[in-house]
Parts: structure tokens; sequence; C-alpha cells
């Protein structure tokens, strides 16, 4: 089940495609088991799906979140600078790793 969904978009000249993030709940196969929340980013050639494992929920979500983050800042749609979510050049709003830091942008670099 999604809990969280974010659009942000690819924009190259005078197109703006829509890039959905998705988070889904945690959830736990077996009790006394690893959580995992799985995460998806549907780009417009393809959708990254991943699947985060964690002793509990808040910790699957943590990573998911990380996840996200760094995959976006590390793709080559931000290399370009085409990716934005609600303004260029102002981040997309994920915590990243923290070996990634010198990679954000606007209010995620004030943020972190």
């Amino acid at each position: 089940m999604i809990i969280a969904r974010r659009v942000l978009y690819i924009v190259e000249d005078t197109n703006k495609n829509p890039v959905p993030v998705s988070i889904e709940a945690p959830v736990q196969d077996q009790p006394d088991e690893c959580w995992i929340c799985g995460v998806s980013v549907h780009w417009p050639d393809r959708v990254y799906r991943m699947r985060m494992v964690g002793v509990d929920a808040f910790m699957a979500l943590d990573l998911a979140m990380k996840t996200i983050g760094s995959y976006l800042y590390t793709s080559g749609y931000h290399r370009a600078g085409v990716l934005e979510w609600m303004k260029p050049g102002a981040g997309y709003g994920f915590p990243i790793a923290a070996n990634l830091r010198d990679l954000l942008v606007g209010q995620d670099a004030k943020d972190q």
C-alpha cells in the first residue's frame, strides 16, 4: 500500500515530464523478522523499484527515504540539471546518505 507520493518533473525545453516517486508502507512478513519498505521512481523510460529492509518499521522507512534522495541526486537527470520539484534548483525534499551531502542544492542543502 502506497503511503506517500511526490511528483517531480524532468523539464527540457518546453516539455515537463512527471516523475512520480512512491513509498510503500513498511511490512513484516513474519513476526520477529525484519521490516520491508518498497520505493519506486517512475522515470519516463523505466521504473526503478527497490525494497529497503530494517530491524523495525522506522528503520525501513528511514532507509527508503534516504535511498530515494540518494538515487535522485546521483541520477543523470540531476547531473543534467533537468530534474526539479517545486522550482528549479530547489532540491527534491528527501534526505540522503551523509557521504553524498555535497550534491545537495536549494532548500535541501539548508535542511541537512
